[in-house]
């Protein structure tokens, strides 16, 4: 799998006593992949000359960072930890980061709980929609340590999607899950259809157990409550157009729903080819 395969871990770190529970995972997510932990806090100096001293809001941003670090090493002593403080809304900093980033983490801000009102610039559908790397989404209770979940819906994408489920399942000792999810009165392709693809990706990863589900329903239903027992749950950002600025009605779903952390997938080319 190519894309920013060199690039950390990075996470936004703010104020919210929640952000330290998304370095911990974060955290946890580049131990288990073998990266670094770049952490990233966005300061506001327009915000800070306004304020009673300006060096006073940095030495608060250099508290933060620090604060995250020690919780970072607190849970993975092992893995390297940087930070850096930028200019700017941490959105458009995060962004930028993505590009040269494994995989970017933030927290939901509690969307998961709050029902059909989530508000289309929330920092985590932004960061979803437009980073140039798988994004995870942190809920803010630790999730179980259940299997790895990930939506497969036969789109090209469906590949990069199983690849990057698997190599997260390895590295973790769990089992992968697959779901496809058929609406009613579509064709579903016979429930082969899903097996074959994931026995394709899958030699990659034999150690690597799996479960195959083709279920019928609303997709984006469905997968939210097929993650209530997984440790993480993978989706495309959009099956059949995978530039930035978009997300599919799934990986909104999931994203807006799901109680486990989710992790976007985007950003990255597959080195499973087709028919391999």
């Amino acid at each position: 799998m190519t894309g920013s395969t060199g690039g950390p871990v990075v996470v936004g770190v703010g104020p919210a006593p929640a952000d330290l529970e998304v370095v911990r995972l974060a955290a946890r997510e580049a131990a288990a992949h073998g990266r670094g932990l770049a952490l990233l806090h966005a300061f506001n100096w327009e915000a800070a000359l306004v304020g009673p001293s300006p060096a006073g809001s940095r030495d608060v941003a250099e508290e933060l960072v620090a604060r995250a670090a020690t919780a970072a090493n607190e849970v993975e002593p092992a893995v390297p930890v940087s930070g850096e403080i930028v200019e700017g809304a941490p959105v458009e900093a995060l962004i930028r980061r993505s590009g040269t980033a494994f995989l970017v983490a933030i927290g939901d801000g509690g969307m998961a709980g709050c029902g059909a009102c989530v508000p289309a610039d929330t920092p985590a559908v932004q960061l979803a929609a437009r980073a140039g790397c798988p994004v995870l989404v942190v809920r803010r209770d630790p999730p179980p340590p259940g299997p790895v979940l990930v939506g497969v819906d036969g789109s090209p994408s469906s590949r990069t999607v199983l690849d990057f489920a698997f190599g997260c399942a390895a590295r973790r000792q769990a089992r992968v899950i697959a779901v496809r999810a058929v609406e009613p009165g579509r064709p579903d392709g016979g429930d082969d259809v899903l097996g074959a693809l994931v026995a394709e990706v899958g030699r990659r990863h034999p150690r690597v157990p799996t479960e195959c589900h083709t279920v019928r329903g609303d997709p984006g239903t469905v997968l939210v409550e097929q993650s209530r027992s997984a440790q993480v749950a993978l989706v495309g950002a959009r099956g059949d157009q995978p530039g930035r600025g978009m997300l599919g009605e799934v990986s909104q779903t999931l994203l807006y729903h799901a109680p486990a952390p989710v992790i976007v997938v985007r950003g990255l080319v597959s080195a499973v080819p087709d028919g391999a």
